[in-house]
């Protein structure tokens, strides 16, 4: 067998690129391959949000009886392309299934913990590579048309408190309009929470990881991986630029990552949320936090002193073409909320968010090969759980216990 590389890094986006730089921080050499290159996909056009408020699984109790009208609302804020709904059957049943109170309990737990180990991970990541001037504390605001609706979602304010999350209550437009000025009065109250995070750009910021990787060392290769198979306590990948061998290999390939999972015999189901933006250049609107329009399942986020509008789930796989007649919807829609905002000269983006079940990612060994460790599934909490699962992966990839249980996170959990 040809000389091995120490370790190998399936995924140049903010996952993979994370892990790769902990671990080159802890004295190991390290290639990461990409077929397309740094934050060519998800980490690309995200909302740049670290989203360590938001420790409620997607499937959460009762949510299947709220499901029919969503999913059959094209341009709803969770749907499924009828021709893919066949094909997602089986992934729906295990999200029934994790919304059922144990199953859901478990996963808020879980949740809970990689959040609060990622906040701290991230700031660790920050100041390694003089990372603030990429950072926007500027919070959240969560917004609601009435107090019946505030009331509605206390219990998910309830479980924040009881996580020591810091958040204060608006109860009036006025109280709304002191923290983001410039939306509709039909939000009458909100929830704020001070401590949330953006970063300016996600693909630069991603790409700033992967300067210094690369700065200190680390190569990256832009190739396909066709195959990976174990082999005498190594792992043989096929590539579309010929073979490569690793002591260790790192699979992060975000919605593509069940696919090498597989050549591995581990059936893992991973599915894709397709999400939908469009991003107004500077100047398009004076925002000044993160906010959440969560009743219609969107989003607007400053990104390099513009406005990236997007968000919603659409559960359409990695093939069907895009439906860019969702981007226009939620633009419509914060036109709406926002009266002053300039919707013209945007630029639309769909992305494939990798999505377990259960709203949580594997990470774990292979179960037939302890030389592969898997790193992927994350849903909307990939750039917000990248720090705190590189750090993970590096105690996995060691040989040492990490810091967490690990147990919610294992891929023989399905």
């Amino acid at each position: 067998m040809q000389d091995a590389h120490e370790i190998v890094v399936i995924g140049a986006g903010i996952v993979g690129i994370s892990a790769a730089l902990e671990l080159q921080s802890r004295g190991h050499q390290v290639t990461v391959l990409d077929r397309k290159g740094v934050a060519a996909e998800t980490s690309q056009g995200n909302a740049g949000a670290f989203a360590y408020t938001d420790i409620v699984p997607l499937a959460t109790p009762g949510i299947m009886r709220k499901a029919p009208k969503w999913l059959f609302d094209p341009l709803g804020p969770l749907s499924v392309p009828p021709r893919y709904a066949l094909k997602i059957a089986p992934w729906m049943l295990r999200f029934w299934r994790a919304s059922w109170r144990d199953r859901y309990l478990a996963s808020l737990s879980a949740q809970s913990v990689l959040m609060d180990f990622s906040r701290a991970a991230l700031e660790r990541q920050i100041a390694a590579v003089d990372g603030e001037p990429m950072m926007q504390r500027e919070g959240q605001i969560m917004l609601y048309e009435s107090e019946a609706e505030l009331r509605a979602s206390m219990p998910s304010w309830e479980l924040r408190k009881q996580h020591r999350i810091p958040f204060e209550l608006l109860k009036s437009a006025d109280a709304i309009a002191e923290i983001q000025p410039g939306l509709s009065r039909q939000f009458t109250h909100a929830g704020y929470t001070p401590t949330w995070m953006n970063t300016v750009d996600p693909a630069a910021w991603t790409q700033h990881l992967a300067d210094q990787f690369m700065a200190r060392g680390g190569r990256l290769q832009i190739v396909q991986v066709t195959d990976v198979q174990p082999q005498d306590q190594k792992v043989r990948l096929a590539t579309s630029d010929g073979e490569i061998v690793a002591n260790k290999l790192v699979i992060s390939a975000g919605a593509w990552s069940h696919k090498l999972a597989a050549r591995l015999g581990d059936k893992i189901p991973l599915e894709t949320e397709r999400g939908y933006n469009t991003t107004l250049p500077e100047g398009a609107f004076d925002l000044r936090t993160h906010v959440t329009f969560g009743g219609h399942g969107f989003v607007m986020t400053r990104i390099n002193g513009g406005v990236r509008v997007g968000g919603a789930v659409e559960l359409g796989g990695l093939d069907l073409p895009p439906n860019y007649k969702r981007a226009d919807t939620l633009l419509a829609k914060a036109k709406r909320f926002a009266p002053d905002l300039n919707t013209s000269g945007g630029t639309q983006w769909m992305g494939f968010r990798p999505s377990l079940p259960d709203s949580l990612p594997v990470i774990d060994h292979a179960p037939g090969a302890r030389q592969v460790i898997y790193a992927f599934g994350h849903g909307h909490l990939g750039l917000t759980q990248s720090a705190g699962t590189a750090e993970l992966v590096a105690a996995l990839v060691e040989g040492k216990t990490p810091q967490v249980d690990m147990s919610a996170f294992a891929a023989t959990r399905f």
